[in-house]
Formats: structure tokens, C-alpha cells, sequence
């Protein structure tokens, strides 16, 4: 397992995976950079994992991941707070409700924004640091809804797969420079986006985190978390598409 020290950048770490994950990393001796929109609650969250920790390791900063233009001098400022970023998991999302008799241009345009395009602007700020210091990780959270097109949600099955497809370009690019690009690709999780929606058998956020940070440790490529989506999804993946289009899944 590659031994890191350096600062990491948590976007979305205010509730859900990102929050847990920001824990694990500072529960780990890590500096954080917990980032996410809503400030109040940031600010509570961060506050109590220094508490816990009995040390300020993790560091609030108020971002919007659909404020594109926003990343690369906050990336700067970061660095020039907390040192040298050596890790950074986009888990930042949007999934709102859409009916099924329902074309919504600005809700499409809202999941492009923050899913995919928030994903490309953190993960290109990053890969020009990394490929200069022939070293450093992104990972990239994504979702199983990236491997099929379903009928529930068009614009975030598009937006996740837009992203999934970024990152293995970027895997490509710089896996022989000793950066890593690792894509988690989860199930259902329990998570405030996820709830009402009645997943069954879905894990807990912290459970997910776990998943994740020992797919970094392992250099994985393409991770689902849980394993078992992996062939839940190789099911899905191979239905013929004239059987697919008249399935509810």
C-alpha cells in the first residue's frame, strides 16, 4: 500500500459518502479539505471531527461543485493553506425527482453541471498538479446508473456515464506517470440523496467509505462498492436491448 502524507481534497463532504470518507482520511492522521455548499452544515460537521479528533485536521471550504470557474483558485488557496495536495475524491452529486412523463432541460443541465462537468474541473486542476510531481490520486465516484441507460433518470445515468468515461481517459493518460485515477462505481447507499427511496439491501455511508479507501489502497482501476454489483451489473449490462426497454429496472 502507498504510504500518502500530503493534504486531501474531500468535494461533497458535508453528509453521505463524502462526509464519511473526510472522516476516515483525518481519523487516519490526514489534513482534510472538506469542501460543499451548504456552510452551516460543513461547519458543524468539521467542527466535529476535530472534536473527536483532538486535533484540526479537518478544514472547511464553502464550494459549489456546479462553480466551475471556482475550482482551480480554490485548489490554490488550498494548497497554499494546507500543503501539497496529494489526494482528491469527487463524490459531490445531484439526483433530483423526475416523473417518468417528464423532459426537464434545467434538471439535465443541473446533473451535467455538478456530476460530470464538476467531476472534469476538479480531476483536471488535479492531473496537471499530479503529472508534474509524477505522483498523486483522484477518485472519482460514480454510480452503477452510469452503465445503462433506465427509464428513471435519464440526465443522471447520462451525467454519470459522461463521467466514468472522462476518467478512464484520464486513467489512460497518466497511469505511466505514477498517478492514479480509481473510479467507484456504488450501488444503493443509505445517504440523504438516496432517502425515501427504498433501497433494499443498501449499505451505510461509512460502510461505502471503507469500500472505497481500500479500492485506493489496492490501485484499483473501476471498483463497485459493494463488490456484488459488479455481477449484478454484467447481468444488466448484457440484457438485450429489445428485452431491456421493457423492463422497470
Amino acid at each position: 500500500m502507498e504510504r500518502r502524507n500530503g493534504t486531501c481534497i474531500v468535494v461533497g463532504a458535508s453528509s453521505g459518502i463524502g462526509l464519511a470518507v473526510a472522516r476516515r482520511l483525518a481519523q487516519g492522521g490526514r489534513k482534510v479539505a472538506m469542501l460543499a455548499r451548504r456552510e452551516r452544515e460543513l461547519a458543524a460537521q468539521v467542527h466535529t471531527a476535530n472534536d473527536v479528533l483532538g486535533k484540526p485536521l479537518a478544514h472547511a471550504y464553502v464550494h459549489d461543485a456546479g462553480d466551475l470557474d471556482a475550482v482551480e483558485p480554490l485548489f490554490a488557496r488550498i494548497e497554499q493553506e494546507l500543503g501539497p495536495v496529494d489526494e482528491v475524491h469527487f463524490v459531490a452529486g445531484v439526483m433530483p425527482p423526475v416523473a417518468i412523463d417528464e423532459f426537464d432541460l434545467a434538471k439535465d443541465r443541473q446533473q451535467v453541471q455538478v456530476n460530470m462537468l464538476g467531476c472534469m474541473a476538479w480531476a483536471n486542476a488535479a492531473a496537471q498538479r499530479f503529472l508534474a510531481r509524477k505522483s498523486g490520486c483522484f477518485v472519482g465516484v460514480s454510480s452503477v446508473a452510469q452503465d445503462r441507460g433506465r427509464v428513471g433518470k435519464p440526465g443522471y445515468h447520462a451525467s454519470k456515464a459522461g463521467m466514468d468515461t472522462f476518467l478512464e481517459s484520464l486513467r489512460n493518460r497518466l497511469w505511466r506517470h505514477g498517478v492514479q485515477v480509481t473510479t467507484i462505481r456504488p450501488g444503493f447507499v443509505e445517504t440523504p440523496m438516496t432517502q425515501g427511496l427504498q433501497l433494499k439491501g443498501a449499505i451505510s455511508a461509512d460502510r461505502a467509505a471503507e469500500l472505497i479507501l481500500k479500492a485506493r489502497d489496492r490501485r484499483k482501476t473501476v471498483a463497485y462498492v459493494p463488490f456484488k454489483w459488479r455481477l449484478i451489473m454484467f447481468v444488466i449490462r448484457n440484457i438485450p436491448s429489445f428485452l431491456f426497454r421493457r423492463l422497470s429496472i
